[in-house]
């Protein structure tokens, strides 16, 4: 996922999903107890830390508005992290009860423990891909030429002995001599980046430090172009950062004489911008977007290197990106005009909207496009599902591409590095694709870029038979009627007799499509008896922006009304019920779980809502987060906004005397994407006002941040814990 672009990784979806170790798939009634003795005990006798209450107060057009957490906002104060300390010491006090979380550890260490690969990819004289033996905490980079044995090129489990510095990006030069890469500690979006010479594998110049939200783009062999914000005076976990910016760094210099590129004043400031060198090396191309929807394209001719940038795009209401550069013709994806996406071109020296040229008209279907080998590669989204087809650079239809089944064409994901599919250079002859489903693990196969053949390159070899699961898509009625599709996971031979336990996981915003993928923690949920569903709920992108923008700002109680109707559905349908439903997001997601929980608290028996956003009054305060008001809106924007969003900001809305489901808020002490208050301020109220029998737990991880880059040890960790709790308050006594 981009990080300029989105407010999350949707990964959380699948890749640590869920857990049941709980019954077989024919289980009976009389197998599930009701809520056993152990949880509904010790939940009634949690003595929870003392939050202190401060006389924090807030006045929005007139409306004076309580903030007594506002002290927990100080990620560097003492007191705030005695509070954390507590907060985790009485969690695991409560979790130490539930017998089967070491078994449920193991169970889920075994399913993760076989070997995953990425894709490969040339550069230079080489050929890379990302290998992970099974558990090593990060995944290894390897290189090979032509038939010689592979060998190690970058291994992450050296940065530190924890696993908890991470790769977090690398790009090579333009014949492949050397590598730049990022690397992430405790999960943070601030990263360093070493230059390394691939020959020699030796670092070359000391390390950029301080860089945020940056791809790298190189410019031939010489140096490169990144981004990243003027390092906070406060927090850097925590300060907001405003005013993104450009640099130029050349190889064998100090970062201290990296040439200003853009951004660097206020008539060009912007929240996030990008830098890329298109192809031939001719044009630099800049994106600059004030949110993480719509942005402004420039571009400069890096053969007179006094020219100025030229505005080709110049206005915030759509979103286009750079393809392709070739013959002196650029090529860009966009949404300009064409809501669900289009190819188009135009002319390098006259390159304004004003003369794009369509190459891949819009369809139905919302658009993906990669480039490889001299053709494009459209990935159409069929109700959540993947259809590629095949295109000549000048639009010429060339065929259908065949896939292995019904799922999703993937990137090899964060734990294996990012390895697009059907992308590599124009000179290539075969691309290289990824598939998967919730049933079928990230399967490799190669591509004859000309006669259109597929062979199957490596399947990996998990425990999981997914020959025994189905997957089902259902289109459900929200609220106001709207048709809202949901893939539902479960074994073959269900019963529906509303005892399955459940997970239901929803996202719902920023053009975020959350489609079929594998996980071993969705495999061993399925294995045991549960059901997994996943609804395309409004705000995401599954049907292009008309959908998103159904879900934004003051339609954003769309997304938690067709959440609610998931739920609603599951229960009706009898694949569960009240008592064996949990709910679970991440990030926005967070914030999807904590509105319908305060909304809806009779609608399930566990809450997960994960990193969330949570406080909305206050959310544009912290980092990076004033780029999200395309979707949210601000408390500052206008009186109406600042009502609409007080109605339903989870912190906001904790009432006492009413029975919140069993919750669990997970959140991390590096998470400068979605700042720890959030979560820290969300469990504060519901420990002071649930009235309730059940627990309302805080779990924060330390030395991790908002999901990528987490080792494999600490992710074993922490859905121990979290399904373990899931388990306890659906009543499973024993595994």
């Amino acid at each position: 996922m981009n990080q300029i672009k989105h407010l999350t990784l949707p990964v959380v979806a699948a890749t640590v999903a869920g857990l049941l170790t709980a019954c077989q798939p024919q289980t009976q009634q009389s197998d599930i107890p009701k809520h056993n003795e152990i949880s509904s005990t010790t939940a009634s006798k949690i003595d929870y830390p003392a939050t202190r209450k401060g006389d924090a107060v807030d006045t929005y057009f007139g409306t004076q508005v309580a903030d007594p957490y506002r002290w927990l906002e100080d990620d560097r104060s003492d007191e705030t992290a005695a509070w954390v300390k507590a907060q985790n010491k009485t969690t695991q006090q409560y979790l130490a009860h539930i017998p089967y979380r070491q078994k449920i550890a193991d169970t889920l260490s075994d399913l993760l423990n076989y070997e995953r690969v990425s894709a490969p990819f040339k550069e230079g004289e080489y050929t890379y891909f990302y290998k992970n033996d099974g558990l090593q905490n990060q995944s290894v980079v390897y290189r090979q030429k032509a038939d010689e044995a592979p060998e190690v090129f970058i291994d992450p489990n050296t940065f530190s002995e924890d696993g908890t510095v991470s790769l977090a990006a690398m790009k090579f030069s333009e014949d492949g001599s050397l590598v730049a890469y990022q690397t992430s500690t405790g999960g943070s979006d601030w990263r360093d980046v070493y230059i390394m010479n691939t020959k020699t594998k030796e670092l070359v110049d000391e390390k950029l430090v301080n860089v945020k939200f940056s791809n790298i783009s190189w410019f031939k062999n010489e140096g490169f172009y990144y981004s990243s914000y003027d390092k906070p005076k406060g927090s850097e976990l925590s300060e907001k950062t405003d005013q993104h910016k450009v640099y130029y760094h050349k190889v064998g210099t100090a970062q201290s004489s990296d040439i200003k590129v853009f951004g660097h004043d206020e008539a060009q400031k912007h929240r996030y911008v990008g830098a890329q060198v298109g192809d031939e090396n001719r044009y630099l191309i800049i994106g600059a977007a004030e949110s993480t929807s719509g942005n402004r394209l420039f571009i400069k001719d890096l053969q007179s290197p006094d020219s100025e940038f030229v505005a080709i795009k110049k206005d915030l209401e759509s979103d286009a990106e750079l393809l392709l550069v070739h013959d002196g013709k650029l090529y860009f994806k966009t949404n300009l005009d064409a809501p669900n996406s289009k190819v188009v071109s135009a002319d390098g020296s006259k390159p304004g909207v004003e003369n794009w040229v369509d190459v891949i008209p819009e369809s139905e279907h919302v658009l993906s496009v990669s480039t490889v080998g001299g053709y494009f590669f459209a990935e159409y989204m069929v109700d959540a599902i993947s259809q590629v087809k095949q295109y000549a650079l000048n639009g010429d239809f060339v065929r259908d591409i065949a896939l292995p089944g019904i799922g999703s064409v993937k990137s090899s994901g964060r734990d294996l590095g990012s390895v697009n599919s059907f992308a590599g250079p124009k000179e290539a002859s075969t691309a290289y694709f990824m598939f998967e489903n919730y049933s079928t693990p990230n399967t490799i196969y190669q591509y004859d870029i000309e006669s259109g053949e597929s062979k199957l390159v490596r399947k990996p070899a998990t425990k999981f038979d997914g020959s025994q699961y189905v997957s089902e898509q259902v289109f459900y009625s929200s609220k106001d009627g709207t048709q809202v599709p949901m893939i539902i996971t479960h074994h073959k031979d269900i019963q529906l007799n509303g005892k399955n336990p459940t997970m239901l996981y929803g996202y719902g915003g920023f053009n975020i499509s959350l489609t079929p993928q594998y996980s071993s923690t969705v495999a061993t949920w399925l294995k045991l008896g549960g059901v997994y569903a996943v609804p395309n709920i409004r705000g995401g992108g599954e049907y292009g922006k008309a959908w998103h923008q159904a879900g934004t700002q003051m339609q954003k109680q769309n997304v938690f009304d067709d959440f609610v109707a998931a739920g609603e559905y599951l229960i009706d349908q009898q694949y569960t019920s009240k008592q064996h439903l949990a709910l679970r997001g991440g990030s926005n997601g967070g914030l999807l779980v904590g509105a319908v929980m305060t909304q809806r608290p009779d609608l399930a028996q566990v809450a997960l809502p994960a990193v969330g956003v949570l406080d909305m009054l206050r959310y544009h305060t912290f980092t990076a987060g004033a780029g999200w008001a395309y979707d949210y809106g601000t408390s500052d924007q206008s009186e109406a906004m600042f009502r609409y969003l007080l109605d339903y900001s989870p912190v906001h809305n904790v009432e006492s005397k009413v029975d919140y489901p069993s919750t669990m808020i997970t959140t991390a002490d590096h998470d400068d994407r979605v700042v720890p208050a959030h979560s820290f301020k969300f469990a504060a109220e519901l420990q002071a006002k649930n009235t309730g029998p059940n627990p309302m737990l805080i779990r924060i991880e330390t030395d991790a941040g908002h999901g990528a880059g987490t080792p494999v040890s600490k992710t074993i960790e922490q859905y121990a814990d979290i399904f373990g709790f899931t388990l306890n308050e659906m009543g499973v006594e024993k595994l």
